[in-house]
């Protein structure tokens, strides 16, 4: 049985939110999705990110946020992350939000 989500990111109310917010909201959350990378490369090192996204950016960056690398990497972490880690993420990404003081409209459901 094929889920009933076609998006990778469809599952998860939360996380169909912080990928609409950065799709509508590139540059004004540029420098917090550089803060997530940041956090991460701690982990595993930024070596370790740009090798990987290396390996998955496309050659002619067709999609909406391979126009900016930092928008395209922590996307494409998202995208490859357990759904467990995916969502722990979102709801993160989400409160960060609210801490900065920035307001939003949700689109999700919930």
């Amino acid at each position: 049985m094929t889920p009933a989500y076609k998006r990778w990111y469809d599952h998860d109310p939360k996380l169909l939110e912080v990928i609409e917010l950065l799709k509508n909201y590139p540059e004004e959350l540029h420098s917090h999705a550089k803060l997530f990378l940041d956090k991460l490369a701690q982990k595993v090192s930024p070596e370790a990110i740009d090798r990987f996204y290396d390996m998955v950016k496309p050659v002619n960056g067709s999609r909406w946020y391979d126009k900016d690398p930092v928008i395209s990497k922590t996307v494409e972490i998202l995208r490859v992350v357990p759904p467990e880690v995916q969502s722990a993420c979102a709801e993160r990404f989400i409160q960060a939000l609210k801490e900065m003081g920035i307001s939003y409209e949700s689109t999700s459901r919930s």
